[in-house]
């Protein structure tokens, strides 16, 4: 896959790269990011294991002038990557950036990748006047065909064997209202009441359950910090109540913790990116999403629903 000129130069860009073989990501990525070492530019790999080991060695010498993430790791919940990886890579620089971010692969799970394609479309909002070009790669080669037409649906610009074009399919409120989902809790879950004088109780519910379903004891102050946060918000803006459920999810080998209440979540960018030093409040969603190996949220007219999951 060759590319005809340089990469888009506007104040900022999202584009996806879709590519079917392994040479035409390699070519692709590199001159993306020899494009903005030769310009001065800081450039930063967010990629997945493999795919950075793959790139950090074709790069040669080049890498040890750009910040390489995993985003096996850093990206495992992608609700943490607008501001643990984009935007704190970004805002740390002066001038424009690029970065190469890769969010979704064909082993993420469904529950990741409605979280990984929402966090898709909201970068265009939260970089929007931002000097940033992002490329996004995605396997065409094995991806199902719905994914790449999400990609279409969050990407302005996408990049393919017959060159770039603009995405004619470029919609990203709209994948963002279908990422939107209920959160039907399993039939028999155990299920605990909370409200302002239970907050204690709550935590020790949540984390007796856990230790029940084989949670490593290092993680149980994980768990507890997490339905702390959860449930305290229900209490301060969720109606002053709310029901805190756990249980074992076979499929990931995951404990699951869900709080539902009955507030009206409205800031998409709640938890994602960091609030303003001088603010009060408004961090402990961000702390829930840094801590967790996933988090989902439902945003009902009358009800909000927020499921984590920790690997055991």
């Amino acid at each position: 896959m060759t590319i005809m000129g340089e990469l888009a130069t506007s104040e900022f860009s999202h584009e996806a790269l879709l590519y079917r073989d392994e040479d035409a990501y390699l070519n692709v990525i590199t001159a993306f990011v020899a494009g903005g070492v030769e310009n001065g530019e800081p450039v930063a790999l967010a990629l997945p294991t493999d795919r950075l080991v793959a790139v950090e060695r074709v790069l040669g010498d080049i890498a040890a002038e750009v910040t390489l993430v995993d985003m096996t790791e850093a990206g495992r919940n992608p609700p943490a990557i607008l501001g643990g990886v984009l935007r704190s890579f970004a805002d740390s620089r002066a001038g424009r950036v690029r970065i190469v971010g890769e969010p979704i692969w064909p082993e993420r799970s469904a529950a990741a990748y409605t979280a990984a394609v929402e966090h898709e479309a909201l970068i265009n909002e939260l970089f929007a006047g931002v000097p940033a070009m992002i490329l996004c790669p995605y396997d065409a080669s094995r991806l199902d065909r719905s994914v790449i037409d999400d990609a279409a649906a969050t990407h302005p610009d996408l990049i393919d064997e017959t060159g770039r074009y603009h995405s004619e399919a470029y919609d990203p409120h709209a994948v963002i209202d279908g990422c939107n989902r209920p959160l039907p809790v399993p039939a028999g879950a155990p299920a605990f009441r909370f409200d302002l004088h239970t907050l204690a109780e709550a935590r020790r519910f949540a984390t007796a359950h856990a230790e029940c379903h084989g949670i490593a004891r290092e993680r149980l102050k994980d768990v507890a910090s997490v339905a702390g946060e959860l449930t305290a918000n229900s209490v301060q803006h969720g109606g002053g109540s709310g029901t805190l459920w756990v249980w074992h999810e076979p499929s990931t080998g995951a404990v699951v913790c869900q709080v539902d209440d009955t507030g009206r979540h409205t800031d998409l960018f709640a938890g994602r990116v960091p609030v303003p030093p001088d603010q009060f409040g408004g961090r402990g969603l961000l702390l829930v999403n840094r801590i967790a190996d996933l988090v989902r949220t439902y945003r009902g007219a009358a009800h909000t629903a927020t499921r984590v999951w920790f690997a055991r």
